[in-house]
């Protein structure tokens, strides 16, 4: 290859990797400015209002590990009028046995068995309509076993949605991280998602972004029955957040606000459930538009790993010409943006020690790899495993939550 084609070649990197900088440039802005001005749950003014019954809906399939903990940070809340509808849906381990046992001794827990998964309904959707038809409350508030609440939750959103006459109030918890290949990828995948699926976003009645977060939305059971409950998702993948969505584009008050100082969620437990979420996130949208998918994976590939391979390549070859000098200063502009992105989200955002900030490189590539292997197998019988169901969505209808 002679010295001119480098040379070029090296060029077309150095103008793609300037893009991306200012591209990470305006995402750490976005980022900052949401962690700044997204409104709390536990601010607000308050305004006189009635205490309507809250039924607490929590599908749960093989939470042992899980469930226990969550319904003991709900028996006891500060707010009276509610129950808890604990949902066993299928579970080959011994949740529907500690469900039980802990509604003997809390009278507000009620015990639901599901009854077998239609066909074509995927993850939790098909519980969280079971828990529905035993709920009674005039408000749902939907959350999953692996979260854990306050004291005082409960009574600060029945406050806040009424307060502001909203339709539906979703909580950004505090996610935390319970391995190593967690702490090291949510950072580079945040930075991403925090601005994509901002509170301020998502409060901004002109745009329409709508997402809620599984762990914690309340709803008025009446807006949550003409928006179809989660039956009208369920074929999809990433439902709370298609739901939300779907409840934003049909004119209804919703609203995002930040918790992480009063509810606690997991979005990966270990390895193999990070390596399914990264599928689950890319599938659907692969499934929707394929173009678009491959789209998405390219920008993603791009914004999220090869600063670093390209400045690797920089390094070794810098001495050889100009070019490879210039290429040698984009990439570690780029890659130092990359890293400074990851600390800002693992400190701010997760309240991670900055250190995990460091293993951004291999963040990303498990990222991408993820992805790809979504793209990869999204039309395969076993394109997704979640909580020890596997689901094919080759002919489904997807309207994921494009990010």
């Amino acid at each position: 290859m002679s010295i001119i084609t480098v040379d070029m070649i090296n060029y077309a990197l150095v103008a793609i990797l300037t893009a991306i900088s200012v591209t990470w440039v305006l995402l750490i802005r976005s980022m900052l400015i949401t962690f700044r001005d997204s409104p709390f749950l536990d601010r607000f003014t308050p305004r006189p209002h009635h205490n309507p019954k809250v039924s607490v809906i929590i599908p749960a399939r093989n939470e042992e590990g899980f469930i226990e903990r969550c319904l003991g940070s709900l028996v006891n809340q500060d707010y009276e009028n509610y129950e808890i509808v604990a949902i066993d849906d299928g579970s080959e381990d011994r949740t529907g046995e500690m469900i039980k046992k802990i509604a003997q001794d809390h009278p507000k827990v009620k015990y639901v068995l599901a009854g077998p998964k239609p066909e074509k309904w995927m993850g939790k959707s098909w519980a969280c309509v079971e828990g529905y038809r035993k709920a009674s409350g005039e408000l749902l508030l939907f959350t999953d076993a692996d979260t854990t609440h306050s004291k005082n939750t409960i009574s600060l959103s029945v406050s806040h949605l009424l307060s502001e006459d909203l339709d539906a109030l979703t909580v950004i918890p505090r996610m935390l991280c319970l391995d190593w290949w967690t702490k090291i990828t949510l950072p580079v995948l945040f930075t991403c998602l925090h601005t994509r699926f901002s509170a301020i976003r998502v409060n901004d009645p002109s745009k329409k972004t709508g997402y809620f977060f599984g762990s914690f939305f309340i709803i008025r059971r009446e807006t949550y029955s003409k928006v179809g409950t989660h039956e009208g998702v369920k074929g999809e993948l990433v439902e709370d957040g298609a739901l939300g969505k779907k409840v934003k584009e049909s004119g209804y008050k919703i609203k995002m606000v930040r918790g992480e100082h009063l509810v606690e969620a997991i979005w990966a437990r270990d390895v193999v459930t990070l390596w399914h979420a990264l599928k689950r996130l890319m599938t659907p949208l692969y499934i929707q538009s394929a173009t678009i998918a491959l789209g998405v994976f390219v920008a993603v590939l791009f914004l999220l790993f090869m600063p670093f391979p390209i400045l690797v390549y920089a390094t070794v070859f810098e001495p050889a010409s100009q070019s490879f000098a210039v290429l040698f200063m984009a990439s570690l502009v780029t890659s130092g943006l990359v890293y400074l992105a990851s600390l800002v989200d693992a400190v701010k955002g997760l309240g991670l020690a900055g250190r995990y900030a460091l293993g951004a490189p291999l963040g990303g590539a498990i990222i991408v790899s993820g992805f790809a292997s979504g793209i990869k197998n999204a039309k395969s019988s076993r394109a997704v495993t979640w909580r020890g169901r596997t689901y094919s969505v080759a002919d489904t209808v997807q309207n994921p939550v494009n990010f």
